[in-house]
Parts: C-alpha cells; sequence; structure tokens
C-alpha cells in the first residue's frame, strides 16, 4: 500500500466494534474474545525511560498525555518502566501520577523477575544495555508483554487513536514502505498476549544465539524476522504485521509520507494544495485514521512553533486533560 494515500484508507476501515448485548440486563454484555486475555478488562500499556541516560522531559510527557487524551481510560493503564525509583518524583511525572492514579503507575525493572519462566531466566544476557538503550529497550518490550500482557509504545511516539480495534490480533509493525529485505518489522509499537507463545520461542532465540551488539537491533527488528520466518518454515501461522502507515508513516514515499515533525509545515500536503495542512485539512482528516506516529528519537530537536504537531496533536491532548495540580 505505497501508492498514493491507500494505506491511510485502509487505516480509517478499522474501527471499534460496540459490545454485543446478551440476555435482559442492560448491563450484560458479550465482551470481543481479545478482552478476555486482560483481567478486569484492563489493557495495559506499557513504556521505557532510563533516568541515566536523560531527564525527563517535555517531550518525553507527550508520549503519556497523548495516551491519556486517546485511549479508553475505563480499560486502560499506562506503566513507566525505569531503572531507577527516582522517576517517580519527577513533576512531569508526579503530576499524572497523582491525576490518574488508576491509568498511570511507575514501575522499577526487576530483569529476573519479568524473565520468569523464560528460556532467559537467570540469564547473564539479562544485564546486557548500551547507552542508547536500545539492547535494554528491546529486550524489556519482550519481558514486559511476556509477563503482563499489553500494548508496547516507545517514549519517541504520539498516540493518535484509541488502540482497542487492534488488539483482537498479535503484532509488530512494518518499519516502513521501503524494501529493507532484512530489517523489515519494527517494535516501536507492538502488542501481545500473556505468556504469548511466539515471545516464549523469541527467548529461546534470544537464549541460543549470539549475544546481541550494542546500538543494533539484534533484539529487535532482525529477531522479529528471525522469528517470523521460523514460524513459517515451521507451518506456524506467525503473528501479524500491521502495514507502515498505521504507526510509522512518517517513512515512505515524499509523496505520502507524513510531514516532518522538526521542520516547519509544509506548502501543501496529500496533493491537496495549500489547505492540506490546515485544521480539517488533508493531513488532518488522515491523522484521524492513523493510530500514532513514530518520531524516531530526535530527543534533541524541537516541535515548530504553530506547526502540525503542535496544531493536530499537541493542542487537542491539552484539550481533553484536565490541566494537572502541582
Amino acid at each position: 500500500m505505497r501508492i498514493g494515500l491507500d494505506c491511510y484508507d485502509f487505516a480509517s476501515t478499522i474501527q471499534p466494534q460496540p459490545p454485543h448485548p446478551h440476555g435482559h440486563g442492560h448491563d450484560s454484555i458479550v465482551l470481543p474474545d481479545w478482552q478476555l486475555q486482560y483481567p478486569g478488562d484492563r489493557v495495559l500499556y506499557h513504556t521505557y525511560w532510563r533516568v541515566d541516560i536523560n531527564t525527563f522531559e517535555e517531550r518525553e510527557e507527550w508520549l503519556v498525555k497523548s495516551f491519556l487524551a486517546t485511549q479508553d481510560l475505563r480499560r486502560a493503564r499506562l506503566i513507566l518502566w525505569t531503572n531507577v525509583d527516582s522517576l517517580r518524583a519527577n513533576p512531569r511525572v508526579a503530576r499524572w501520577l497523582k491525576a490518574f492514579p488508576e491509568n498511570f503507575e511507575v514501575r522499577v525493572i526487576n530483569w529476573n523477575a519479568l524473565a520468569q519462566g523464560t528460556a532467559l531466566e537467570g540469564s547473564h544476557l539479562l544485564n546486557k544495555s548500551d547507552d542508547r538503550a536500545w539492547v535494554d529497550g528491546d529486550l524489556l518490550r519482550l519481558l514486559v508483554t511476556w509477563a503482563h500482557g499489553g500494548v508496547w509504545a516507545d517514549m519517541d511516539s504520539l498516540l493518535i487513536r484509541d488502540m482497542s480495534p487492534l488488539l483482537e490480533h498479535e503484532f509488530v509493525t512494518q518499519w516502513d514502505c521501503y524494501d529493507k529485505v532484512y530489517q523489515p518489522f519494527n517494535g516501536a509499537v507492538m502488542h501481545f498476549f500473556k505468556h504469548s507463545p511466539y515471545l516464549c520461542e523469541a527467548f529461546h532465540i534470544m537464549a541460543r544465539g549470539p549475544a546481541p551488539r550494542s546500538g543494533t537491533t539484534d533484539w529487535g527488528s532482525l529477531l522479529y524476522h528471525k522469528l517470523f520466518r521460523r514460524l513459517m518454515a515451521a507451518g506456524i501461522q506467525p503473528f501479524k504485521v500491521l502495514p507502515f502507515c498505521l504507526t510509522d508513516a512518517r517513512s515512505c514515499r515524499l509523496d505520502n509520507r507524513l510531514p516532518d515533525p522538526f521542520k516547519p509545515d509544509p506548502v501543501s500536503w496529500g496533493g491537496s494544495g495549500s489547505s492540506g495542512v490546515l485544521e480539517g485539512g488533508r493531513l488532518d482528516d488522515t491523522l484521524h485514521k492513523i493510530f500514532s506516529v513514530h518520531l524516531h528519537n530526535q530527543w534533541d530537536k524541537k516541535f515548530p512553533k504553530g506547526g502540525w504537531v503542535e496544531r493536530l496533536l499537541l493542542r487537542r491532548y491539552d484539550l481533553h486533560l484536565p490541566e494537572p495540580t502541582p
């Protein structure tokens, strides 16, 4: 779906299904099968921030705010995983912990506890990390979704739509729309059920293979590809792969990828002239179809004042959220 806006139009067809009434009671409903995987109907969302690499600032806070503004808070909870407990005291974290105690929490990582029951239990590989948090971040994605189930979202993402219409499937995402023969998949947004057999097999690959190289996707994109091919070779239906635009529309053809979030708005977008980047224009309409935007790190960059990210996303998050008390 690389031509024109086909991928975005496909994304618009993925809509939530209303619960079906069951029996005579007004509160009696039949839940979708995927919700039965989550006790109490509470889907867990997970993300990660290493305090020793950088402080938690405004850019990082936007992922938390995007979650609180876009997901169904009756059924969703975000866990911010970190390496030190002091992150709770950060003002940008503490205020949302106070404002949304049922929907947001901070947990310090216990690698050994998360790895229990996997091929990595007790392994020296649990101590692997690098100065970009790629190796440990890729490992944590798999461990927390194994141990708890749920959605993983990298901190450099902005959520746009409620993810629940996607959750009947276990999935990773297409990296972009380019022909990356050996790295076609991305885990910036992914979903697996608790104790997923897919993840169980992934841990066996990790435990028996070479240690990951620092600053690589050995335990990310390359691992997902190995796992996908191994499953197909064994005649096992693999996990799903979401089309690129649903979560990573920054990377595709020049004529259909989202505008650069860190540059002033282009004159036009999507072949619709100068109105394409305005409120109610083609870009605005397209953002309502997809589920998130992946910013690919770039933590040192700022969103342009009045640019499309600020106007069409960030301001709207703030409109949906109460002003937190200090």
